[in-house]
């Protein structure tokens, strides 16, 4: 390994990552992390590492005047490829040791040799400032190009209409533009399913405007953090993983970044994560059209998405022909619990 360069964004006192970079920095690798000062509640603290990190020999950054940089991007350059851990690894729930076993989330790892100098590309803006004439060629890096991507495939999917499905998965949908987008293409015929946890502008079921559209909320024994936009493209199909939310400051005013996921590894576990629920279960929770929410009917004894997708997981990676490594049943939930991929 030569290099490691990284967005930190929040992480804590106890967890160990700050002490890594150092060790890293001690053993002659050149370390780099773009800190974002402007973290809610957190910004002392990151002020403190900032300093303990610059005190061991690594090179720190701040990110772009006027943008709070949100995105989480891993790059390690090896001696003789990059591999790339790309968007969608909230430092509030991977290197914070409290929070990190309450909040399910994703990841990618990659050597993509597109996605890395993608990263590679984001990273140079990020501590230079200088953003013109950069291209990138399978990442959706906002603010300049995320939104008009978005919208460019909601548009898409509009014009292939009953034959259109949309899934979206978010903390929040609050912008103006792809809502309208969204209603847009409900008024085509576009199936339209959103996993949105908090705040969500759109009111499905309405008549003439938004009836295939279904809009649920996961609430459980753990806070749901990933975003996950899927589009089905005429049976092209997209995923994308990343860190921004479908809200007018993460799209126009923050450094976010969406990853493609190719494999086809990667993409049955997305797909299953959204599968479990927007099926029905007892951690679901169903918007009406006046804004209103109902608890999915479902039987005593169901165990809700959030266990379901613990088992699964926990079931896949003990397999006898498994490849990975087995682990207690203890740590193995932590793990998943840190991370629903990979």
């Amino acid at each position: 390994m030569r290099a490691i360069k990284m967005t930190l964004y929040r992480t804590s006192r106890d967890a160990r990552l700050v002490g890594y970079l150092e060790e890293a920095a001690r053993n002659g690798k050149q370390v780099a992390v773009v800190i974002e000062l402007k973290a809610r509640f957190d910004e002392a603290a990151n002020i403190g590492f900032a300093e303990q990190l610059e005190g061991a020999g690594i090179h720190v950054s701040y990110g772009v005047l006027g943008l709070k940089t949100h995105c989480k991007m891993l790059l390690v350059v090896r001696q003789d490829t990059m591999a790339c851990g790309a968007t969608c690894i909230p430092a509030r729930a991977t290197i914070t040791r409290i929070r990190r076993a309450c909040m399910p989330t994703s990841a990618s790892f990659t050597t993509d040799s597109l996605i890395t100098q993608d990263a590679a590309e984001l990273f140079n803006y990020l501590t230079t400032g200088y953003g013109a004439g950069r291209a990138y060629r399978k990442v959706l890096p906002g603010p300049v190009w995320l939104k008009p991507a978005l919208l460019e495939r909601i548009e898409r999917e509009r014009a292939h209409g009953a034959d259109g499905l949309l899934t979206f998965k978010m903390n929040a949908l609050e912008d103006a533009d792809l809502t309208r987008a969204l209603y847009q293409a409900a008024r085509a015929g576009v199936r339209t399913d959103l996993v949105v946890r908090d705040t969500c502008r759109l009111r499905p079921g309405l008549e003439g405007i938004s009836e295939s559209v279904r809009v649920v909320s996961v609430v459980g024994r753990f806070l749901e953090h990933a975003r996950i936009y899927y589009f089905h493209n005429g049976g092209a199909e997209e995923y994308f993983i990343g860190s921004a939310d479908s809200m007018k400051r993460n799209l126009e005013s923050r450094v976010e970044m969406l990853v493609p996921i190719e494999d086809a590894a990667g993409r049955q576990r997305l797909r299953a994560i959204l599968d479990m629920q927007l099926t029905p279960n007892r951690d679901q929770w169903l918007m009406h059209p006046d804004g209103s929410y109902e608890r999915a009917a479902v039987g005593s004894n169901d165990r809700g998405c959030q266990q379901a997708l613990l088992d699964w997981l926990s079931a896949e990676r003990l397999a006898p022909n498994s490849t990975r490594k087995r682990r207690s049943p203890r740590r193995l939930a932590r793990r998943v619990e840190r991370s629903a991929i990979g």
